[in-house]
C-alpha cells in the first residue's frame, strides 16, 4: 500500500505540475488525468447456473478448511520423504498426503548473502499443512498414506524426464494412486490421480486439489514489499486477485474456466492448473498470513469397482515472464501490469536486450531512460520551449489582468489574441508531458515488478536494485540504517531541474512547487534503487536539454 500511495502522490504531482500552465496563464480548460484503475478483486462470485453445483462443492471444501483430524487408515511404517534434485530445484514430498513438504529454487535466493539458501516456496508446517494433498468427497487429505518404494526420484542417463507412483487408501474404500512427473529443465510439473471405488457400494464427491502457503518474502527485509501477495486466479479470459480482508472472514468460492489458481506474489508464485478447467471451483481462506485454497472438480459418482483420473500441471516458481510465456497456460497473465501491459512489455524486453549485452541492469535501465529520452526528445523540446515563450508573455499578461481585471469576458479575448499575435499555443507545455505518462508508468511498473531486478547489482555500494538505496558508514542511522545517497541525488536534480524550468505562477506558487524536491525525495527513500536510478537519470538529461533551450533562447534575445 505504501507503493501505491507514493504512486498516487507522483500522479498528484505531476497533474499540479502540468495544472499550473493552465490555471495561472488566463486560459480556463480544464483537463482530467484519470489514475489508472487497479486489478480487478472479487470478493465472491458465483453465478446463477452454477449455484446448485457450488452448493454441492461447498460441504466437504469447508470441512476440508479445517483442523484436519487423524487419518483412520494407519500406516505400517513411517513416512519416508522422497527427494527430487533438477538442474532448476530441489523438492521433498512426504507420504503423509504425498504432498510437497520442500520446494527449493536453486537459481534465485533468499538474500543476497554469498551463503544463502535457495528461495523456498513451501514454508508452512507440517502442523499448518503441505501443498498439493488431494481429497475426493469427505475423505481427509492431509494425513492419508500414499505408499512408495523409493526415497529420491532419479533421472536416467541423459533422460530429461521422471516420474514418482505413490498409493494410498481411504477409509470411505477409495484407492487413490498419484503420479508425479518431473522434468528437469522447467518448474512446470504434472501430477495424475487415479482413484477407484473399492468398496461395494456407489461413492459421491468432488476431486479436491488443495494449496497451503504463506509469504515466500516477509516485508522490509532488504526488498521491496510486494505489491500483492495471495489468491490470485485466471479465470474466463481474466486475472482475479482476492485480498486478505475479503477472505479472512468466511472461504470465497468462485467457479467457472479456470486456466490457473495460485498463491501469488510480486516474484514467485505457486500455482495449479487443472487440465479438465471447465466448471471447476476455487475455494480460498486466510487465516493471519495462511492461505489456504482448493482447487474441485464438477461432482462425480463412482460405481464399485469404477475409477477415475484427474489430471493437473503444477508451476512452482519465479514469476519471469519470458519463461512464463514460454511455459504456456496462460501462465504469463501472472505478471500483471495493468493498463500498462501493452508498453510495459515492450519495456521488459528492451530493459533484457542491454542486459544481454552489458550484463549488468543498472546499466541497462540507464541505457532504457536514455532511449525514452531521445525518442521524447522533439516532443519535450517543443513543450520547453512553448514554456519558455509562455514566461516571455508574462509580463504582457499581468498588465492584460491588470486593465481588464473586471471585465473576464474581455480579458480572455485580449489573452487570446495576444497568443495569437505571438503564435504561442497556451497547452504546448502541457500536452508532451502528458503525453510521456503511459511511458513513465509502463517503466514504473517494470522496474518495481520484474523478478531480473532481485538481487541485480549496479555498482559501489547498490547491489540490489530491487531494494532501497543505502550506504552503510558505520553507524546506524535512525529509520534508515545508512545514507540514501542516490535518492538525495535524485532530490538535488529535481531542484536543480525546477529551478531551471519556466514558469508561469506566481512567486508565493512558484515557492511552494520548489517544495515538490523535497516530497519527492522523502517518498522515494524505500523505492527500490532501480526506480531512483531511473528517475535520477531522466531528471539530469531533462536538465541538459532544458540548458540547450536556455541557452538558444539567451543567443535570441542577445542578437
Amino acid at each position: 500500500m505504501d507503493t501505491y500511495r507514493a504512486l498516487l502522490a507522483v500522479v498528484i504531482s505531476f497533474v499540479i505540475l502540468v495544472g499550473y500552465q493552465f490555471f495561472f496563464v488566463g486560459f480556463g480548460a480544464k483537463k482530467a488525468v484519470n489514475e489508472p484503475a487497479p486489478t480487478t478483486s472479487v470478493t465472491s462470485v458465483t453465478t446463477p447456473a452454477a449455484t446448485n453445483q457450488t452448493s454441492q462443492l461447498t460441504s466437504p471444501t469447508q470441512e476440508a478448511l479445517k483442523q484436519p483430524l487423524a487419518s483412520p487408515v494407519q500406516p505400517a511404517r513411517p513416512a519416508r520423504e522422497i527427494n527430487i534434485d533438477t538442474d532448476l530445484y530441489s523438492a521433498v514430498i512426504t507420504e503423509n498426503g504425498g504432498a510437497i513438504k520442500s520446494f527449493i529454487l536453486k537459481d534465485y535466493k533468499e538474500s543476497r548473502a554469498k551463503d544463502s539458501a535457495g528461495v523456498q516456496l513451501v514454508k508452512t508446517t507440517e502442523q499448518e499443512g503441505f501443498p498439493l494433498t488431494f481429497s475426493w468427497g469427505g475423505m481427509v487429505a492431509t494425513n492419508t498414506f500414499y505408499g512408495t518404494d523409493t526415497d529420491k526420484v532419479e533421472f536416467a542417463g541423459t533422460e530429461t524426464t521422471a516420474a514418482l507412483s505413490m498409493k494410498g487408501l481411504s477409509e470411505s474404500g477409495l484407492e487413490l494412486e498419484r503420479t508425479y512427473h518431473f522434468n528437469r529443465n522447467t518448474y512446470l510439473l504434472e501430477l495424475v490421480v487415479r482413484v477407484k471405488n473399492v468398496s461395494a457400494s456407489p461413492l459421491q464427491g468432488s476431486a479436491l486439489l488443495h494449496q497451503v502457503n504463506l509469504p515466500f518474502e516477509e516485508a522490509g527485509k532488504g526488498s521491496m514489499t510486494s505489491l500483492f501477495s495471495g489468491p490470485a486466479l485466471f479465470m474466463d479470459g481474466q486475472r482475479l486477485e482476492f485480498k486478505s480482508k475479503d477472505l479472512t472472514a468466511a472461504p470465497k468460492t468462485i467457479q467457472g474456466n479456470v486456466d490457473w489458481a495460485a498463491y501469488d506474489s510480486t516474484y514467485f508464485m505457486c500455482g495449479i492448473l487443472p487440465e479438465n478447467k471447465g466448471g471447476t471451483s476455487v475455494t480460498m481462506q486466510q487465516t493471519d498470513k495462511l492461505v489456504t485454497m482448493q482447487v474441485g472438480a464438477v461432482p462425480d459418482v463412482l460405481q464399485s469397482g469404477e475409477e477415475k483420473v484427474y489430471k493437473y500441471h503444477v508451476y512452482f516458481g519465479p514469476k519471469k515472464l519470458s519463461l512464463l510465456e514460454k511455459t504456456g497456460y496462460n501462465l504469463d497473465k501472472a505478471v500483471n501490469f495493468g493498463w500498462f501491459d501493452v508498453m510495459a512489455k515492450p519495456t521488459l524486453w528492451l530493459l533484457n536486450f542491454f542486459h544481454t549485452y552489458f550484463k549488468n541492469y543498472g546499466i541497462a535501465i540507464i541505457l532504457v531512460t536514455v532511449a525514452f529520452k531521445l525518442a521524447f526528445w522533439p516532443i519535450a523540446q517543443k513543450g520547453l520551449k512553448s514554456m519558455k515563450n509562455m514566461q516571455k508573455l508574462q509580463p504582457k499578461m499581468v498588465k492584460l489582468k491588470e486593465k481588464y481585471k473586471d471585465d473576464p469576458a474581455m480579458m480572455n479575448k485580449e489573452v487570446m489574441n495576444l497568443y495569437k499575435t505571438y503564435k504561442v499555443n497556451p497547452l504546448g507545455g502541457c500536452l508532451p508531458m502528458v503525453l510521456q505518462i503511459p511511458v513513465f508508468f509502463a517503466l514504473y511498473k517494470v522496474l518495481l515488478m520484474c523478478i531480473e531486478l532481485r538481487h541485480a547489482p549496479f555498482m559501489l555500494w547498490i547491489t540490489d536494485l530491487s531494494a532501497p538505496d543505502r550506504l552503510m558508514i558505520g553507524i546506524d542511522i535512525p529509520y534508515l540504517g545508512g545514507l540514501p545517497i542516490l535518492t538525495l541525488l535524485m532530490g538535488a536534480s529535481m531542484f536543480l531541474q525546477q529551478k531551471m524550468t519556466p514558469t508561469t505562477a506566481d512567486p508565493t506558487q512558484a515557492k511552494i512547487m520548489m517544495f515538490l524536491p523535497v516530497m519527492f525525495t522523502f517518498m522515494f527513500l524505500n523505492f527500490a534503487s532501480g526506480l531512483v536510478l531511473y528517475w535520477f537519470v531522466n531528471n539530469m538529461l531533462a536538465i541538459l536539454q532544458q540548458y540547450l533551450i536556455n541557452r538558444q533562447a539567451n543567443k535570441t534575445l542577445a542578437v
